[in-house]
């Protein structure tokens, strides 16, 4: 019986991803190498470390088509330099995101569910518990980006696969999160999964630490659509305690064979800082501007004096030249190839920054956050600062009353926000402080900032200067992808349903559940 679930299992992820061929010969690759008869707990951890892995795409080319490609370009952390890049004019290309979706479904997913599986019906209870935060982990970033998914019915051996709503995901993380720190806080001297454990090593009080910090983060992207709940596991998490310093950080560890994807994806030069950047860390005279990105090659080419350079998003594929590598900033070097002095760095999962500034949005609310929003505000920007830089942000800079600056003559700052905190101000221009010191501090993950921005309409984005999509204006923020086609050719009938849980047209413009604002 195990045999034959686990082959339905991989069966049926392989039949919902033909269009995958990359993905279609990983799964079907000895689908019982990993069964009942066979398993032990070191080849269970090798499962859990490619979930792990596979859940962030962390592989260059799956980070390229589904992060770097979209989420990275419409939170503008960067802007596209290649000229077929289209998505940078808020183009969906369909072979990308019908990529991302079976990256996720084709690898992750199916590691995720057996190892949760196999280790609930084996009495694997610590190492049902760390599956069960990935999972959360997992999904939040799949249904962030289509709102509709399938969830609760992945692996189920049916030839259907129904999606659930935005809205029943996210309601049933927080039992999921329930029951594995349940577990977890019984067996704090344990160590689950050990050196296969990419991220924490298989320590139990760290994970505790991190389901505590992802519930904190899950309850904050739901303020607007259910305010009680938000403020209900908010509260919770803190009062559980959540990540208060950098070694609390959540990092999936890379080597020379599971490498932080940019160390790739940066050799072929398709990308540079966007003017937003150019215009926040600049005006802001921000010590991670050094950090974050190297100098543009061809030097000081807006004539401001700094040598750092940032492009405005949806460029025309005409104006897309290879001057624009040269006359713009390219990552720092420490994310660039080995050969080219790099270091891959380990992959961004979460950090104590965000909390920090997650904690100061809800103390905004009035919530029990364990301090005040300008305290918490002030450590969420020295604990990036001293993560990035490696020493404290000092007082003058917290207190730094310098604003966002132009990009360029065309280029106006979007916002006169300053650094320092404005204690007096009205509730929405504080809240738009903290997040816009929180996208600076969550580069490079643009995913979990493409969600910030759309759950909360900051940092202030700049108009595109071309868009190619009927549904969407240069003024709009991408909202949603749209279910792949891969989808309607495999699991036509419930993707088709799934269309009625989105409460408007299956488009870029139709806004998630939690999108409410």
């Amino acid at each position: 019986m195990h045999n034959l679930k686990y082959i339905i299992l991989f069966l049926l992820v392989g039949s919902l991803n033909q269009s995958c061929t990359d993905g279609f010969e990983e799964l079907n690759t000895n689908p019982t190498a990993l069964t009942a008869a066979n398993v032990d707990v070191t080849l269970l951890g090798q499962s859990y470390a490619r979930a792990q892995y596979y859940a962030m795409h962390g592989l260059h080319w799956r980070y390229q088509i589904s992060a770097n490609l979209f989420a990275d370009l419409y939170s503008q952390y960067f802007a596209t330099t290649a000229a077929n890049f289209d998505s940078d004019r808020y183009v969906e290309v369909g072979r990308w995101i019908d990529l991302c979706w079976g990256s996720f479904y084709g690898q992750a997913a199916p590691d995720l569910k057996f190892v949760e599986d196999f280790a609930v019906e084996n009495g694997l209870v610590g190492e049902a518990a760390l599956a069960k935060i990935w999972k959360v982990q997992g999904y939040h970033r799949i249904t962030d980006y289509w709102g509709p998914a399938i969830f609760s019915q992945f692996g189920n051996g049916e030839t259907s696969v129904a999606y659930d709503s935005q809205e029943e995901i996210y309601r049933s993380f927080f039992p999921l999160l329930d029951e594995a720190v349940a577990t977890l806080g019984g067996m704090r001297d344990a160590n689950v999964f050990g050196s296969n454990d990419q991220i924490y090593g298989g320590n139990v009080d760290s994970w505790i630490t991190f389901a505590n910090s992802l519930r904190l983060r899950l309850a904050m992207r739901v303020k607007y659509a259910d305010p009680g709940l938000a403020k209900t596991e908010a509260e919770k998490a803190v009062a559980a305690g959540v990540m208060m310093s950098n070694a609390d950080n959540a990092y999936i560890s890379t080597t020379g064979n599971s490498l932080n994807p940019f160390s790739t994806i940066t050799n072929w030069g398709e990308f540079r800082m966007s003017a937003l950047m150019e215009s926040v860390l600049k005006g802001y005279e921000d010590p991670r501007l050094a950090a974050y990105f190297n100098p543009a090659a061809s030097g000081d080419t807006d004539g401001d004096g700094i040598p750092y350079e940032g492009l405005r998003n949806g460029q025309p594929k005409v104006d897309k030249t290879p001057a624009l590598n040269s006359d713009n900033s390219d990552m720092n070097t420490k994310w660039l190839p080995i050969g080219r002095g790099g270091a891959n760095p380990p992959h961004k999962v979460m950090t104590a920054c965000e909390m920090f500034f997650l904690r100061a949005e809800g103390a905004l609310e009035g919530w029990n956050m364990g301090g005040e929003a300008q305290e918490l505000y002030e450590l969420g920007i020295s604990t990036s600062v001293e993560e990035e830089t490696g020493a404290a942000a000092d007082g003058a800079f917290l207190a730094s009353a310098a604003t966002p600056a132009a990009a360029d003559a065309n280029s106006p700052a979007n916002t006169d926000i300053p650094v320092a905190f404005e204690a007096g101000a009205d509730k929405e221009r504080q809240l738009e402080q903290i997040i816009t010191q929180k996208w600076i501090g969550l580069y490079p993950d643009g995913w979990e900032a493409f969600a910030e921005v759309r759950r909360t309409g900051y940092p202030k984005l700049y108009p595109l200067i071309a868009v190619e999509n009927p549904d969407l204006s240069v003024n709009d923020v991408f909202r949603r992808m749209t279910f792949v086609e891969s989808e309607y050719s495999n699991n036509g009938e419930a993707t088709e349903a799934a269309e009625g849980l989105l409460g408007g047209p299956n488009n870029n413009a139709t806004k998630v559940w939690w999108d409410k604002k």
